[in-house]
């Protein structure tokens, strides 16, 4: 009998995760032996934990906040996209050891895809700062996107983001990132042809996320305009609820979990995994 592939996702909290039942699903459709689990791990037992895991030899792994970044210390090596990000969500075990990468990126494009969005020389706006703005400018520049425009509250934090991403994508992107105030967004917004919302502003849990829509200039947008929210809790956040009501396309942030593990899963077991499985597994 073949033994199981083990796999598993850090975080902590982790016990609101869909990827166990994502992944687990996947692989009964499939008939693959497969084992994932949740480790709830404080920061500060995060390299104890990982090290014990490696040597055990598990077989790959996810990581959510707050570990994405504190992981990559721990690695044999980080996949030059992960680099550039500077966040390492999926782990794999190779002959050559544990090697990180950032799926979140390729997630949201073909999230954007499979939504009918074009990246192609699309002109975004990307909200935020964060390490999912990070993701989602490599995404979207190495996608194709023509110019991408980081606007942050604090716009000393953006510039920081631009100034780190351009020099790590000048030599194969030919994308113009550039940084600029929130405050600002009024003139950005004009002429988007995409807004991705990449804060935490629009979560179930904060009280001030209708506040944070309502100051978005959505109806200055171009109506052939899309917006898309990495939040998936709620799945209609409020940005997307005021870009729905102006009549724009809209993109919840489930497609992007889908497919960010996807490309996980196939990056683990070397079979592309049944997508509406996985998706009947999140929505659950």
């Amino acid at each position: 009998m073949t033994d199981p592939i083990r796999l598993g996702i850090f975080g902590f909290p982790v016990v609101h995760s869909k990827s166990p039942e994502m992944h687990r699903a996947a692989a009964r459709a499939l008939g693959i032996a497969l084992e994932y689990d949740r480790f709830e791990v404080a920061p500060a037992d995060l390299a104890a934990e990982v090290t014990r895991k490696h040597d055990e030899g598990i077989d790959g792994y996810n990581l959510t906040v707050p570990h994405k970044e504190t992981v990559m210390a721990l690695l044999d090596d980080v996949a030059p996209g992960a680099r550039a990000i500077r966040a390492v969500n999926t782990v794999v075990r190779t002959d050559d050891g544990y090697v990180g990468h950032n799926t979140d990126a390729p997630g949201l494009v073909r999230s954007l895809e499979e939504a009918g969005v074009g990246v192609g020389e699309a002109r975004v706006i990307v909200l935020g700062a964060g390490g999912a703005a990070r993701a989602a400018v490599v995404g979207l520049a190495e996608a194709g996107a023509s110019e991408i425009a980081v606007l942050a509250r604090r716009p000393e934090q953006g510039e920081a983001l631009v100034e780190s991403l351009v020099e790590a994508l000048a030599d194969h992107v030919e994308c113009t990132v550039e940084a600029a105030p929130l405050s600002e967004a009024d003139w950005h917004f004009d002429s988007a042809t995409l807004v991705v919302q990449a804060t935490s502003a629009t979560l179930e849990s904060n009280p001030r996320a209708d506040e944070f829509a309502a100051m978005l200039p959505i109806d200055a947008l171009p109506p052939d305009a899309a917006v898309v929210d990495m939040v998936y809790k709620p799945l209609k956040t409020s940005v997307l609820a005021r870009a729905e009501e102006r009549g724009l396309k809209i993109v919840d942030g489930l497609g992007m979990l889908l497919y960010q593990g996807a490309i996980a899963f196939e990056m683990w077991t070397g079979s592309a995994p049944p997508i509406d499985v996985m998706r009947e597994a999140l929505r659950n």
